[in-house]
């Protein structure tokens, strides 16, 4: 865990610049933890460190829902074919 210095929110520490140094070994353990770091100087946000993705992205089943509309008659033989299929 970190030391007091940091501010600790949801899944996220907030650090103070001038702590990094003494503090890296933990801030990489606490991201590799799945937790996001943020720089602080002089009580404003300076940088993020965050994981890597590992691999391709997970799709989201279903979020494409309502984007696609398909006409009823989709299926249907197209009469562009007909040649072709007797």
């Amino acid at each position: 865990m970190l030391q007091s210095s940091c501010l600790e929110t949801e899944d996220m520490y907030e650090v103070r610049v001038e702590k990094i140094p003494s503090q890296l070994h933990d801030l990489i353990e606490s991201v590799v933890n799945g937790e996001e770091v943020i720089f602080t100087k002089d009580n404003q946000p300076v940088a993020k460190l965050t994981g890597m993705r590992n691999g391709k992205p997970q799709p989201k089943f279903g979020s494409a829902k309502g984007l696609f509309i398909l006409a009823d008659d989709f299926n249907d033989p197209l009469s562009d074919f007909d040649d072709y299929r007797k």
